[in-house]
């Protein structure tokens, strides 16, 4: 992932031309096929690294660095290339400056990641880790395991749920500049910073139901009263924008993205909860490709509303997306199959502590009763 990231970046970096758009777009393409490897990495890295009281603060965590990049990208790009369509010459400076700060920092990244990077640790954190890592590599099937997840009906209904407000969020995040200046003439520097604040308001919100989840493990109680409150708060954002202050969509959109945002982590833990014993990386992949594909189209009908009749109408449509998606998120029967593991109360009989533990193997062994 990090270095498709790369090689994306310094393609972009060759693509300085009006002529040469298509290699940009290339370019984005390799870039986006990056993220294949990289969105999912929260859960899975969470779940294997860390232990029951702080995993699903970990899985924050790492989604708000996946946050800080697109607050990043909100705030920089007015920044760094101004509007300034009389004058190619210095739009071409200003973009090659972007482009290759880009590939810079991605490059960086890429050494650093193959690096400092490890697999997992040398003991496992939990018990339902315990019992992950005593499974023979042969035993896993991708296939099979896909499977078991489209059998299983409280992920379906998730998938379908973390979809639509995932996709919503990638909408808003998208036509939030067409959505500004259709109201603010002129304000491009203030979309950018409107994007920004929703995008640290919703890192803030990352963290704060991370360390909820931890502290109670209510997962399904605490992702309905977020999906509710995300609701609530896309409605406010609707009608107030239009006020004629720029204050109050600042507001708005703070609050909005603290709930929308705040409900990734949630979203991805919830998933693995629910899936357990299922790979971490399968259930959050298909939550990504789920958010991918509902991000899309909100995408294009949204951008068709707000420029055929106004910002309203295609956050109306929104809306009614999310309202299906709380109905939806009721309807989860919150199985914490992990948790439960975790906790003793089901398990499998196996031996807990890998070979290499410095413990003697027959006092590690972990014997609990009852078959996932």
């Amino acid at each position: 992932g990090a270095g498709l990231n790369a090689l994306g970046a310094w393609l972009k970096c060759g693509s300085l031309a009006p002529q040469r758009y298509p290699l940009t777009l290339a370019a984005q393409a390799v870039c986006a096929v990056a993220q294949v490897f990289i969105l999912g990495l929260p859960s899975r890295i969470a779940s294997v690294w860390f232990g029951p009281t702080e995993v699903s603060t970990a899985c924050a965590v790492a989604v708000l660095g996946n946050q800080l990049g697109t607050a990043i990208g909100f705030l920089l790009p007015p920044v760094l290339v101004p509007n300034t369509p009389n004058d190619t010459d210095l739009m071409a400076h200003n973009i090659g400056i972007m482009f290759y700060g880009t590939a810079i920092v991605s490059t960086l990244l890429f050494f650093l990641t193959g690096v400092v990077f490890e697999e997992k640790p040398k003991y496992p954190p939990s018990h339902s880790q315990a019992v992950l890592q005593t499974k023979p590599p042969e035993d896993y099937s991708y296939k099979q395991s896909i499977i078991n997840l489209f059998k299983n009906i409280p992920f379906i209904l998730l998938l379908i749920s973390y979809g639509i407000m995932t996709g919503a969020f990638y909408s808003v995040s998208t036509l939030l500049n067409q959505m500004i200046v259709t109201h603010y003439e002129g304000e491009e520097v203030n979309a950018g910073r409107i994007g920004l604040t929703l995008v640290v308001a919703g890192m803030v919100g990352s963290i704060i139901c991370g360390l909820w989840l931890d502290y109670t493990k209510t997962y399904k109680q605490t992702t309905l009263i977020v999906y509710i409150l995300s609701f609530i708060g896309l409605l406010v954002f609707t009608f107030t924008l239009d006020l004629g202050y720029l204050i109050v969509v600042f507001v708005t959109g703070g609050v909005l993205g603290f709930f929308m945002t705040g409900y990734l982590p949630l979203g991805f833990e919830f998933a693995v909860e629910i899936t357990y014993p299922e790979s971490e990386g399968t259930s959050s992949g298909l939550l990504n490709a789920s958010a991918q594909i509902f991000g899309i189209v909100f995408t294009l009908v949204q951008g068709k509303l707000t420029t055929d009749y106004s910002p309203r109408a295609g956050n109306i449509f929104l809306c009614a997306w999310i309202f299906v998606g709380i109905i939806l998120t009721a309807l989860i029967k919150s199985d914490l199959r992990r948790h439960n593991v975790n906790s003793g109360i089901m398990n499998l009989d196996v031996k807990a502590v890998p070979v290499e533990s410095p413990v003697e193997p027959e006092s590690t062994t972990l014997k609990i009763q009852s078959a996932l």
